[in-house]
């Protein structure tokens, strides 16, 4: 039996394109970014793959890259869940603030410190660890059910989100995670393992699914 997850960040959002601190904020995709749902679709097509159920979040962008590469498979037909626990990362009061201005504002290390470390929270926000605690119980109730018994997942969700699951999947610890990145439309294949670990770890790296 294969067990097939599939993590997807959503395509470039307006609010990437200003440098501006998301969170709950609900912009839709970018030009650039349906180009890149759309070519991460068309990427794992051509790979050979498929999908019995997507998840994705509350809010927009996730919703449309979900869609999106659903449409270049030619699966829009497929259940598609949607849930806040997958939602990105809460920042509070910086939200809709440009990241260049926040750092001239508090500095370069207390920002960085806000966007990378796994336990600061930043101001009236979450945390790496607070936005796990929600995504990580619902990855084993919802998702990894469905995973175990041979379903193909594909979860399109946000940078945050993904890393905190990244991070258990893969097995970072708190100072290794500060560094992770995942790109816009980079999608990110795993093979479990009957005992939920990981057999096998892929990325379809972005510019070669370039339409």
């Amino acid at each position: 039996m294969e067990r097939i997850l599939v993590l997807a960040r959503h395509g470039q959002s307006e609010f990437n394109r200003l440098n501006l601190f998301t969170g709950w904020r609900d912009p839709d995709l970018t030009e650039r970014g349906i180009a890149e749902a759309r070519a991460a679709g068309q990427a794992l097509k051509r790979a050979g793959h498929a999908f019995d159920v997507a998840f994705t979040s509350g809010l927009v962008r996730a919703q449309h890259t979900c869609a999106l590469m659903l449409e270049e498979m030619g699966l829009a037909a497929i259940p598609v869940l949607r849930d806040g626990a997958l939602n990105e990362r809460d920042y509070g009061d910086l939200s809709g603030l440009n990241k260049d201005e926040a750092r001239g504002r508090w500095g370069d290390a207390q920002v960085h410190q806000w966007r990378r470390s796994y336990d600061v929270r930043p101001p009236g926000g979450e945390s790496l660890k607070d936005t796990a605690a929600r995504v990580l119980p619902f990855y084993i109730e919802a998702i990894l059910p469905r995973v175990m018994r041979g379903e193909r997942v594909l979860v399109a969700a946000h940078g945050n989100s993904l890393r905190a699951l990244v991070m258990v999947l893969d097995q970072l610890d708190s100072e290794t995670v500060a560094a992770l990145e995942i790109r816009t439309g980079e999608p990110l294949i795993y093979r479990l393992h009957a005992d939920t670990t990981v057999a096998a770890r892929s990325v379809l790296e972005r510019d070669a699914a370039a339409a």
